[in-house]
């Protein structure tokens, strides 16, 4: 969790007008092959860090503590039955990533239970959404339009912070100071092997 997350967290709440924001810490997702490089216990920790001072912004462990893979759609139905029919419930998603939405689990079915926000980074034009009326039909790509958010400009990135934190280099103000400490304290992100337990 870097501060360009929390940016563009609070960013998005904002334009949508939402209470809250809830940062999910993710479990393994059925499109990626590897792990999470943290354990859930630290990235956990490290979210309720990245949060101190935001009010509207929440965390959850509820797909760290699910059985895995994890799915978007057995999230966003657990937070419909916790908030209920009446709320709205807004899933925000990546610009990079809705092309592959037509590929999800229960695909049609989760655009039909939460609004996808598609975040689109400043500067930048919202992606070609054609290419999913096959797969989820003309009606959800209509609804998926409507629901186009920008959002700030970010030039750090999380593999990038990895990689400087496996080459044993310093952390400059790309994480909160509260999350850097963290870091060092238990020695994430490093050489393999340095990862210490928390407690």
């Amino acid at each position: 969790m870097h501060e360009g997350h929390i940016r563009v967290a609070e960013s998005a709440r904002q334009y949508l007008g939402a209470e809250r924001a809830i940062l999910i810490a993710a479990g393994r997702s059925p499109h990626k092959q590897l792990n999470p490089l943290a354990s859930g216990e630290h990235r956990m920790a490290m979210l309720r860090l990245a949060i101190e001072g935001h009010a509207g912004l929440e965390v959850s462990d509820y797909e760290l503590n699910r059985p895995q893979p994890s799915y978007t759609y057995d999230t966003v139905e657990h937070f419909r039955n916790r908030y209920g029919d009446s709320t709205a419930l807004y899933w925000l998603l990546g610009a990079d990533l809705v092309g592959d939405l037509g590929t999800w689990y229960r695909a049609c079915e989760l655009i039909d239970g939460c609004r996808i926000a598609v975040m689109v980074r400043g500067g930048y034009p919202g992606p070609d959404l054609s290419a999913l009326e096959g797969p989820i039909g003309v009606a959800r790509v209509a609804a998926l339009g409507q629901w186009m958010i920008p959002t700030p400009a970010i030039e750090v990135s999380s593999t990038e912070i990895r990689r400087r934190l496996a080459e044993g280099k310093p952390l400059r103000d790309e994480v909160p100071a509260s999350v850097a400490a963290y870091i060092a304290r238990y020695g994430l992100y490093g050489r393999p092997g340095t990862e210490k337990r928390g407690g």
